[in-house]
């Protein structure tokens, strides 16, 4: 810590205009694009010895599922320095982009982009945990403590308006949870940490996937490409997944238009048990399949079966895991109705149902990967505060047009969230493509000025009820 750092904490804390809790792309969004607004002092702090955005499945040949555009500011900004094209400028790479004709970029590539303007943004400190969050009536601010990842450095910094973009945790099935142990370490896990494990699990003889999105698909994919030619190596690999079908998502161009500003209003104004419903029924809009992913899956199991060959894996949609037992002791043996084989020390037996068919089957296996997707979760910073939020009656946040959580009167500081609204405003939530969008909403209206113009229609379609047109002639 600095003398300035230390003279600070011990006498006056300093006293920000706007504080982002978390540094993941969309608050990094938000930090990028006030630094076009020099009159708003920012801070934002990670407990993150550096950025990194989702490393587990940071793979070779995955892109991401948006646009390059989609970018952390040229939706909402293109002149900003912060652009991908601008990155691409600055490490030379602005040809070989433009001969590789790419839309979708490579997910290493987005991640190493962001890594370059969270470095270069001198409002982002990492090695900052942040422990409190409470408002202090007296200074008439947010009282914000963070901590060192060391513990040995504590900081209180004050703040008028808090934006929290703290993400979101890996969920697994119930049945699982038990097993999220070190014992299990490697043979049970979240497809967040499937890359520290993946050249352990090629080794295995049976591996099984959940989870019918893009990282359910990503890693059945990966394992498949550690099968051999001959496919008598590597893992057999089975796909399970609790939706009605391995399905594409959707990507037509009208079809894309749920992701913008419009769509939002629309759901908005929607009565809440309505939009409960719709998120559920939506769910290939945000949960399904690259078609490409897909394609390359059929490719590798076609592959593997010329000359009358079996395939070494399965996919079964329409599933359910039901329990999870530990098979003690090691040997060989088949696996269950799925087929595949388990070997090594140890296994794991499913008890799965058929939803539609509504019966039961159990499935012998090595290792079980779940891609089973990330929710919301309420940080334990803000627990100081939990209080004076006005929290719906599932214990969630009540959040307006502009993002802002609804308050106790007496707070007169602002709090603002991102990827914590699916249930408020829609599919849009964790998607990429309106990250910049939203992140210039905030700060207009924090900044309580218009900073940056927003679109006031994006879409072709009309959402709800068209105005009566008048009679002509």
């Amino acid at each position: 810590m600095t003398t300035e750092h230390q003279r600070t904490h011990q006498h006056e804390p300093e006293i920000y205009d706007v504080v982002g809790v978390g540094i993941g792309p969309f608050n990094l969004s938000l930090a990028a694009l006030c630094d076009g607004a020099p009159d708003l002092r920012t801070l934002f702090l990670d407990a993150k010895p550096a950025f990194s955005w989702h490393p587990g499945l940071l793979l070779d040949g995955t892109v991401l599922q948006v646009p390059f555009l989609a970018d952390l500011v040229t939706m909402a900004d293109p002149t900003s320095r912060w652009s991908y094209l601008n990155y691409l400028r600055e490490h030379d790479r602005m040809f070989p982009f433009f001969f590789s004709e790419r839309f979708h970029i490579p997910r290493r590539e987005y991640d190493h982009y962001c890594r370059w303007v969270a470095e270069r943004l001198p409002s982002c400190r990492f090695d900052a945990r942040v422990t409190e969050l409470e408002w202090d009536a007296s200074a008439d601010a947010f009282a914000v403590t963070h901590r060192s990842a060391d513990g040995t450095t504590t900081s209180r910094v004050l703040a008028r308006r808090i934006v929290l973009g703290v993400g979101t945790n890996p969920v697994v099935p119930e049945a699982l949870r038990p097993l999220l142990t070190p014992a299990h370490a490697g043979r049970v896990l979240h497809s967040a940490d499937y890359r520290t494990h993946r050249t352990s699990l090629a080794g295995l003889d049976d591996v099984t996937v959940l989870g019918a999105g893009q990282s359910g698909a990503e890693v059945a994919l990966d394992l498949l490409r550690h099968q051999d030619g001959g496919g008598e190596g590597g893992p057999y690999v089975r796909w399970l997944a609790r939706t009605p079908a391995f399905a594409p998502m959707e990507y037509s161009k009208i079809g894309l238009e749920h992701f913008t500003p419009d769509y939002i209003r629309y759901f908005r104004a929607l009565p809440e048990e309505r939009r409960e419903r719709l998120v559920r029924e939506q769910w290939q809009l945000y949960k399904g399949v690259s078609e490409e992913t897909l394609g390359e899956i059929h490719d590798e199991l076609y592959e593997r079966t010329i000359g009358g060959t079996e395939p070494r894996a399965a996919l079964h949609p329409g599933v359910a895991v039901e329990g999870v037992e530990v098979l003690p002791g090691s040997g060989s043996g088949t696996g269950g109705g799925t087929g595949g084989g388990v070997g090594g020390s140890g296994g794991y037996l499913l008890t799965c149902r058929h939803t539609q068919q509504d019966e039961l089957f159990e499935v012998r296996t090595s290792a079980i990967v779940a891609a089973t997707g990330y929710a919301a979760v309420r940080p334990p910073f803000l627990d100081p505060l939990a209080k004076l939020v006005d929290w719906d009656d599932k214990g969630r946040y009540r959040i307006d047009g502009d993002y802002r959580v609804a308050l106790d009167p007496t707070v007169t500081g602002a709090l603002y969230v991102q990827n914590a609204e699916l249930h408020t405003h829609g599919v849009s939530a964790p998607d990429l493509t309106l990250g910049a969008w939203r992140a210039a909403t905030i700060l207009n209206a924090a900044a309580g000025r218009t900073v940056l113009r927003v679109p006031e229609r994006a879409a072709w379609t009309t959402f709800g009820t068209p105005a009566l047109r008048g009679e002509s002639g």
